[in-house]
C-alpha cells in the first residue's frame, strides 16, 4: 500500500526535474542502487611469501565467474535486457582486462587493485575512441565491479531484489543492472546522470516504464519516500497527493488497444509503425499490430565482425525481418556504420569527431561496394518476402547526396528510396530534396544533437537534447511542408515518435507516419484518437512558439486531457 502526506507536506517538498526519457507516470516509494564497489587501496600489494600464480588464477577464475552469471541472467532477463547482458558476458570474457590484471599481480600488486587500475586503462582507451567505443567504458566498469566482488567474497553490485513494487533511484545504471529489470515490480527509473540515448533510456521505452534521467538532487530521496515519477514531464514528485495517486493508479490499470489503423479523432491517417534491429524485433512489433515497419536498422548482422557479412548472409537475416510484414510496408535503412557503430572493415576509429566525421551514407563515398552488396541483398530479400520494401540512407546531407543513393538504388531494382533527415542543412533545403526522393524519414535524435550542437551521449547535455526543442521542431515542419507541397510522405522514426504527446505535435507539424517501439504503439493509438487535426495544429504551434524544450512540453501537455 502506498501511504501518501497531507497537502501541505506535498507543497513543502520540491519536485525535481530533469529529462524524461520514456513517457507514462508511476507513484512507488524509491528504492535506492547500493553504494558502489570501493576502489581497492591504491597500496594493496600482495603478502611476503604470497603464490603469485594461485593469486593470478584467481583473477581468471573470477571473471570466469561472472562470465557465467551474466550469461545464466541473460536467459531470464526481460525484452532487450538479454542482448545488453550478453554484451556485458562477452565484455567479462575478453581477455583484455584479466591479462593486464594479472601483468600486475606479477609485479607484486594485490588481485582487486590490480583489476582495478587494468579496468582504468582500457577505460581511458574506449573514451579516447569516442562514440559508441566510449560507451562502452560504462560496461567495463560493471564488469570491474563483479570481478572485485567476487575477489572480495562480496555479493555481486546490482538492482536491490524487492518483492513489493518499487522506483529505482541510482546515480546511473550500467546495462547489466537495466537489463536484470523486472518490469512487475520495477515501476519507474530515476537517475542523476545518463541521457537520452543510454541504457537506461533505451531499456525504459523497451520495458514501458516511466523514466527520468539527468535529475541532479535525486540522490537525496530518502529510502522508502514515495514519489510520483512523470516520464513524459520528466519531474519527481515526492509525497504525491492521495488524489494524485488515485488517479496515476487509474491510469496505469487502463489497456490501451491499437485497432491496426492510426489516426486522429476526424479520421485524418497517421500510420503508426515500429522501429525494429533484429528478428526478435519483427516477431514482437508484428504482434503489437504495427502498421509496418518504419524504420529497419540492419547494423545488427554487421557488428561484432572483422569483415563485411557476405550477401547470402545478410538476404537471410534480412528476410526474417521482412517475412512477419508480408503484405505491409517496411523501410529499410542502410548500413548506418560510424560515431557510435565504428565497424573495423569501413570506419576510422581514430577520427577525433566521429559525429560529424565518415558515418552513414557517407562511407561509400570510399566503400561503395559494401553499400552495393547491402542494396543487393535487401532487393533479393525484398523479392521473396511479400512486402512492400522502401529503402533508405542515413547521414545524408545535400539534395545531391539524395539523388545520388535513389539512382543506386534503382540501379539495384529497389523502385521506393529516400533518405533519413538528421542533417539540419537537408531540412532546410527540403523542397530540392523532395524532387529527388520518393520519401523522407526524419531520425529527431541526430537532428536534435546537430540542431542544438549538444552530444546526444553527454548526460550533462540532455536538457539540450531534447526532441521537444522548438528549433528542431521547426525543422521537422519545414521538412513535412516541404513533403506536403511534393505529394512526398514524411515519417519520424526516432524516438520522439513514442512520446504520446510529442506524437500529437508531430502529426500538427504535417508528419504522415511515426515509427516508434513496439510497446509504444497502443498509448499514441488512444492519444492520437483523443485530439482532431486541428487540435493536432493548433498544439503543434504552441510547441512552436515556446521558448525551450520544457516550456513547449509543458504547454502541450496542460492542453491533452488524457495526458495530465
Amino acid at each position: 500500500m502506498i501511504v501518501c502526506g497531507t497537502g501541505s507536506r506535498r507543497n513543502a517538498v520540491a519536485v525535481i526535474s530533469g529529462v524524461g526519457v520514456s513517457s507514462g507516470r508511476a507513484v512507488g516509494p524509491v528504492v535506492r542502487m547500493p553504494d558502489p564497489v570501493a576502489e581497492p587501496a591504491a597500496e594493496a600489494r600482495l603478502a611476503d611469501g604470497a603464490d603469485v600464480a594461485a593469486e593470478s588464477a584467481r583473477i581468471a577464475a573470477a571473471a570466469e565467474q561472472v562470465r557465467a552469471d551474466l550469461e545464466h541472467r541473460a536467459t531470464t532477463a526481460h525484452g532487450e535486457g538479454s542482448a545488453v547482458l550478453e554484451a556485458t558476458a562477452l565484455m567479462a570474457a575478453d581477455p583484455t582486462l584479466v591479462t593486464a590484471a594479472q601483468k600486475k599481480v606479477d609485479d607484486g600488486t594485490a588481485p582487486a587493485r590490480a583489476v582495478w587500475e587494468a579496468a582504468a586503462e582500457v577505460q581511458a582507451m574506449l573514451e579516447s575512441l569516442g562514440g559508441y567505443m566510449a560507451e562502452r567504458a560504462r560496461d567495463v566498469a560493471d564488469v570491474r565491479d563483479r570481478i572485485v566482488a567476487v575477489l572480495d567474497g562480496r555479493p555481486a553490485p546490482g538492482v536491490p531484489d524487492r518483492d513489493e513494487p518499487f522506483v529505482l533511484v541510482a546515480h546511473d545504471l550500467a546495462p547489466a543492472d537495466t537489463a536484470t529489470l523486472d518490469p512487475s515490480t520495477c515501476l519507474a527509473l530515476v537517475t542523476e546522470g545518463g541521457g537520452p540515448t543510454s541504457h537506461t533510456a533505451i531499456l525504459a521505452r523497451a520495458l514501458g516504464l516511466p523514466a527520468v534521467v539527468a535529475a541532479p538532487g535525486v540522490l537525496d530521496l530518502a529510502d522508502g519516500a514515495v514519489v510520483l515519477v512523470d516520464g513524459a514531464l520528466g519531474t519527481i514528485e515526492p509525497n504525491p497527493s492521495a488524489d494524485t495517486v488515485a488517479q496515476v493508479q487509474a491510469l496505469a490499470n487502463r489497456e490501451w488497444t491499437f485497432d491496426g489503423t492510426g489516426r486522429t479523432a476526424d479520421g485524418h491517417r497517421v500510420q503508426l509503425l515500429a522501429n525494429v534491429g533484429d528478428p526478435k524485433g519483427a516477431a514482437a512489433a508484428a504482434e503489437a499490430g504495427a502498421e509496418g515497419v518504419g524504420l529497419f536498422r540492419t547494423e545488427f548482422c554487421f557488428l561484432d565482425r572483422a569483415e563485411e557479412p557476405t550477401v547470402d548472409e545478410q538476404v537471410e537475416q534480412y528476410r526474417a525481418v521482412l517475412e512477419p510484414f508480408a503484405g505491409k510496408k517496411v523501410v529499410v535503412r542502410t548500413l548506418d556504420a560510424g560515431a557510435d557503430k565504428p565497424l573495423p572493415f569501413l570506419t576510422d576509429a581514430t577520427e577525433a569527431n566521429p559525429a560529424l566525421g565518415v558515418r552513414g551514407y557517407r562511407t561509400a563515398v570510399r566503400h561503395s561496394e559494401v553499400l552495393d552488396h547491402q542494396l543487393e541483398a535487401i532487393a533479393r530479400a525484398a523479392t521473396t518476402s511479400g512486402t512492400e520494401v522502401w529503402v533508405m540512407a542515413p547521414m545524408v546531407s545535400t539534395a545531391g547526396e539524395a539523388a545520388d543513393f535513389v539512382e543506386r538504388a534503382h540501379a539495384h531494382g529497389l523502385a521506393t528510396a529516400g533518405v533519413m533527415v538528421e542533417v539540419p542543412a537537408l531540412a532546410l533545403t527540403a523542397d530540392a530534396l523532395m524532387s529527388a526522393v520518393a520519401f523522407a524519414s526524419l531520425g529527431t535524435n541526430d537532428l536534435t544533437q546537430y540542431t542544438m550542437a549538444a552530444d546526444r551521449l553527454l548526460g550533462d547535455l540532455a536538457a539540450l537534447n531534447d526532441a521537444w526543442q522548438p528549433a528542431a521542431l521547426r525543422l521537422v515542419h519545414l521538412t513535412a511542408e516541404a513533403g506536403v507541397q511534393a505529394g512526398r510522405p514524411v515519417g519520424v522514426c526516432g524516438e520522439a515518435a513514442a512520446d504520446p504527446a510529442l506524437a500529437v505535435v508531430l502529426a500538427g507539424l504535417g508528419v504522415t507516419s511515426l515509427s516508434m517501439t513496439a510497446r509504444a504503439i497502443a498509448e499514441v493509438a488512444t492519444t492520437l484518437l483523443s485530439v482532431t487535426r486541428d487540435e493536432c495544429v493548433r498544439l503543434a504551434e504552441l510547441a512552436l512558439s515556446a521558448p525551450d524544450a520544457r516550456a513547449a512540453r509543458a504547454a502541450v501537455h496542460a492542453q491533452l486531457p488524457p495526458l495530465t
